[in-house]
């Protein structure tokens, strides 16, 4: 499978008579492909992103383009619905990001304030749980799970953790919500789940390219407590952590599982 990841965004750069130019940055995965463009901002638009889409990619498109800016996203899709191609929004474009930071362009995303989740996906419970390194593929990856999200480098083998480091997560109880949660959360991407220090204290979803959603709000000092045992884990597991939903404490049944580390 053919994969790049795009950005199309204003450039620092300028033409002759002072105006500004936008770019067109596009790599695979592994930076062995780069193709750079630039047009004056009057000729930013999605046909012109099309035409430099099929010039760099010769006689084979690809299958699939990622993109982490909003802002690159609406244009970068239309080019790609008028050619063929998946445009996949994500966070995890390493490699156009070093390209980005080498290049010394501003990359860093606004985010909007934390939003409520829905009432109507509200859980029963929730609370903090560990798993082994060695039981997270071993317990999950072979269940019937409707919305399991085990991305290969995020499992801990590939991330070079010992079976015996402990992998911080939370499991949310859902009740009947569980499946209408789970399936939420599939669409709403889930990429990170932190605990925010505040009044009240609480957990914050990050989400899609820029989303964030309050996932709980709690005060109890043992749950300060077990919050902040949550983050110091996070820093032991190299940033990997989980997310489960269930409808109950069974373990019999499972809606969803998301292995997760903080990607900006």
């Amino acid at each position: 499978m053919k994969i790049w990841q795009a950005d199309f965004y204003r450039s620092p750069l300028q033409d002759a008579a002072g105006q500004t130019l936008w770019e067109l940055l596009i790599c695979d995965p592994t930076r062995s492909f780069e193709y750079a463009a630039t047009c004056p901002q009057s000729a930013a638009n999605s046909s012109w992103v099309a035409a430099q889409l099929e010039l760099a990619a010769g006689e084979t498109l690809p299958d699939i383009i990622q993109v982490f800016r909003p802002q690159s996203l609406s244009l970068i899709e239309w080019a790609g619905r008028n050619l063929g191609i998946n445009i996949e929004p994500t966070r995890r474009t390493f490699a156009l990001k070093q390209w980005l930071q080498e290049k010394q362009y501003p990359f860093a995303l606004e985010k909007p304030p934390p939003a409520p989740l829905p009432e109507n996906l509200w859980g029963e419970q929730w609370r903090f749980a560990t798993l082994a390194a060695s039981d997270v593929e071993t317990r999950f990856s072979d269940r019937p799970i409707p919305h399991l999200h085990m991305p290969e480098f995020l499992k801990p083998m590939n991330m070079g953790l010992a079976s015996t480091v402990p992998i911080p997560g939370v499991v949310i109880y859902g009740g009947r919500q569980s499946m209408p949660l789970a399936r939420w959360l599939h669409q709403a991407r889930p990429v990170a789940l932190n605990y925010i220090s505040g009044a009240p204290d609480g957990l914050v979803l990050e989400a899609g390219l820029v989303d964030r959603w309050i996932v709980a709000t709690f005060e109890d000092p043992e749950v300060t407590a077990a919050a902040k045992m949550y983050e110091q884990r996070k820093q032991l597991s190299r940033g990997l952590h989980f997310l489960l939903v269930q409808p109950d404490d069974s373990g019999m049944t499972y809606s969803g599982f998301w292995l997760l580390r903080a990607e900006d």
